[in-house]
């Protein structure tokens, strides 16, 4: 079964290898797919923009996969074809992770559709940037009532479900960030002592604060941050890496610690620990995390917040804004997840 669909769509491919996204892409037609019998074809109505985009632009994910290849890697749209045997609807709204998501139209699985009550731009934020939160701090961080939990990138499009989740599971939680604005909404979703970086010294007001060191470090940045956090660890104390966002632009993807050769005494001596979080490691959890968090949205439990690039020019042009979008990720002005929005007549017939 099937809407009316266009004959051709287009989507985004990976064309040369660079961290440099703009440099990386280009914009290819195809005919419009059918979907196999366990199948679906989902017209996107919002994608989400993540840190990791140029790392996969840059080959880094998979080295053995050569140009061009999709990208993109969640989206939220409408089931507008269904294979034989798919137990979803034309016209349902579903959302999913999978690559190639920067496209007018995704032929998926059927199993990676995931139904979502509406077309809401705020359940995008719950895929990656929640999950991500979710299930690290739950299986890796192996968070705890009363523990203080450090999250760095506070007010960015995981942070904030960080926070959140740490502060609902009873924690005391600290958060840095960028800007004064930042601060503000951090204080609004429950952060107990946001930290503005640009104004504060993280060391300093950790050392001072937190003289026992932190329990959990959600950790993002990389770094200099990196080595902060190593440092003011609490005796059994986990630092997640989720990422490493201050490397991905140079040649290498990351940038070296400085502290790299003194880092097994500093874990010894405190029986503390650095862990590494992918999400497309678990797979089996995200359909009942991803429940939870919809349950918790829904309720008024949880805030998404959503960022289309008001302080830049409005992401609302579909596959046109993504390079916008993604280089806005990178200005540390956003707020929240950075979402672009594919408008209601994405191709023509």
């Amino acid at each position: 079964m099937a809407a009316r669909l266009p004959k051709v769509f287009q989507r985004i491919m990976v064309t040369s290898l660079t961290p440099k996204f703009r440099n990386a892409i280009s914009m290819e037609t195809i005919p419009m797919a059918t979907p196999g019998e366990k199948e679906v074809i989902v017209k996107n109505r919002f994608v989400g923009i993540n840190a990791s985009d140029i790392n996969f632009t840059a080959g880094r994910y998979y080295p053995d996969k050569k140009p061009p290849f999709e990208i993109g890697f969640e989206g939220l749209g409408t089931v507008v074809a269904t294979g034989a045997q798919s137990n979803l609807q034309v016209g349902q709204p579903v959302a999913y992770m999978n690559d190639g998501a920067f496209s007018e139209y995704k032929v998926l699985p059927t199993k990676f559709a995931i139904p979502v009550p509406s077309l809401k731009a705020e359940y995008i934020p719950l895929l990656v940037s929640g999950l991500t939160a979710a299930i690290s701090l739950e299986k890796v961080g192996e968070m705890k009532k009363g523990e203080t939990v450090l999250v760095t990138a506070a007010a960015g499009g995981t942070g904030q479900f960080a926070v959140q989740l740490a502060k609902k599971a009873g924690c005391h939680v600290i958060g840095t960030c960028s800007t004064d604005s930042k601060m503000d909404f951090l204080k609004s979703i429950g952060c107990d002592r946001p930290i503005n970086y640009k104004k504060e010294d993280l060391n300093e007001v950790l050392k001072a604060e937190y003289p026992n060191g932190v329990d959990v470090v959600y950790e993002s940045v990389g770094a200099q941050m990196f080595d902060t956090c190593v440092n003011r660890l609490a005796v059994k104390g986990r630092l997640i890496i989720i990422g490493f966002i201050t490397g991905y632009k140079s040649a290498t993807g990351y940038t070296p610690i400085r502290g790299g050769a003194t880092l097994p005494p500093k874990l010894l001596s405190k029986s503390a620990s650095v862990r590494g979080f992918f999400l497309f490691h678990y797979p089996n959890l995200w359909v009942e995390y991803l429940q939870r968090l919809v349950a918790m949205y829904q309720a008024g439990d949880l805030v998404s917040q959503v960022d289309m690039g008001e302080g830049a020019g409005t992401f609302n042009k579909g596959l046109q804004s993504i390079p916008d979008a993604v280089e806005y990720l990178y200005t540390g002005s956003s707020k929240g997840k950075i979402i672009v929005e594919f408008p209601e007549g994405n191709s023509k017939l």
